[in-house]
């Protein structure tokens, strides 16, 4: 999925602090959309990785934090890929580098998940500080980001941020910081219960005689085509349903059971227990 470059991006110079997996999605999407690779940087302490980031994108890779310099005459964007628990110990090691900047000058973008607004501000000492959560398709620029921002974050900042997560597929916004944490239930843990949905789709079709490579080509394009079939379609998912459910057919059968197990309650469920571990572990990152 290829995206237009937002005219907002042309002019500014983004720094990645990570550049693991998502990162890499990030900086792949931003340069096939158009970003010349000088207008991008990637601290990155593993050697293996900064040397396959550099082969790759010929982009300017650091090895630490200390070596940075951020330009005050260019608007600076810098987005931290780290892991939750690296993210206090990094952000006071960033936190000198942002001092020069002029506050509007600088926008700050945290993937790490469970980091609260009110600790990055704090821990960075800048306001302007946007959170995201994305998700793993993103990896193949499908994905799909949740964002809430400091209220000190303008018009001109949000549409950075997102076209951002847009150069890896599509983002929404939420208002209320507090439903990030369903965000990260539904989109974030999302994939895996897709991938789990589908172990129990390919292991249904053996045990009725398919071989496991039928088995398996038949859930996933199953998969992929209802999905497709459903985002093309101006039905909602109910009534799409509905449509294939035949009264005393096949779908119907198999329905009945999915309703008498409460298939739709244990999901639910399950979503929210995600988002609870998600609060809990912003309430034990904050500190």
């Amino acid at each position: 999925m290829t995206t237009q470059l937002h005219p907002l991006l042309h002019e500014a110079h983004i720094t990645f602090i990570g550049g693991g997996n998502m990162g890499r999605a990030l900086i792949g999407g931003l340069l096939t959309s158009g970003l010349p690779a000088k207008q991008i940087a990637v601290v990155e302490p593993f050697s293996a990785t900064a040397e396959k980031l550099r082969a790759d994108f010929g982009i300017v890779v650091l090895d630490s934090i200390d070596a940075l310099k951020l330009d005050s005459s260019v608007v600076q964007i810098v987005v931290l890929a780290i892991k939750p628990q690296d993210f206090k110990q990094v952000a006071s090691a960033l936190a000198p580098h942002l001092k020069s900047l002029p506050p509007q000058q600088l926008l700050i973008i945290s993937i790490a998940a469970g980091i609260r607004l009110s600790s990055m501000t704090r821990w960075l000492a800048h306001a302007r500080c946007v959170r995201a959560m994305p998700n793993t398709p993103a990896l193949i620029g499908m994905g799909i980001t949740g964002l809430c921002a400091d209220a000190s974050v303008d018009g001109a900042g949000r549409s950075q941020a997102e076209a951002i997560c847009n150069a890896v597929g599509q983002s929404v916004w939420v208002q209320d910081e507090t439903l990030i944490d369903s965000v990260t239930a539904l989109s974030g843990s999302g994939p895996a219960y897709v991938f789990a949905f589908l172990e129990a789709l390919q292991s249904g079709g053996e045990k009725l005689g398919l071989d496991a490579a039928s088995a398996k080509a038949l859930a996933y394009a199953t998969l992929q085509g209802a999905a497709q079939l459903a985002i093309n379609s101006s039905d909602s998912a109910s009534t799409l349903r509905e449509k294939v459910t035949s009264k005393g057919g096949t779908t119907a059968a198999a329905l009945a059971i999915l309703q008498e197990k409460d298939w739709q309650g244990i999901l639910e469920t399950a979503l929210a227990a995600a988002a609870k571990r998600g609060k809990a572990m912003g309430d034990e990152l904050a500190s």
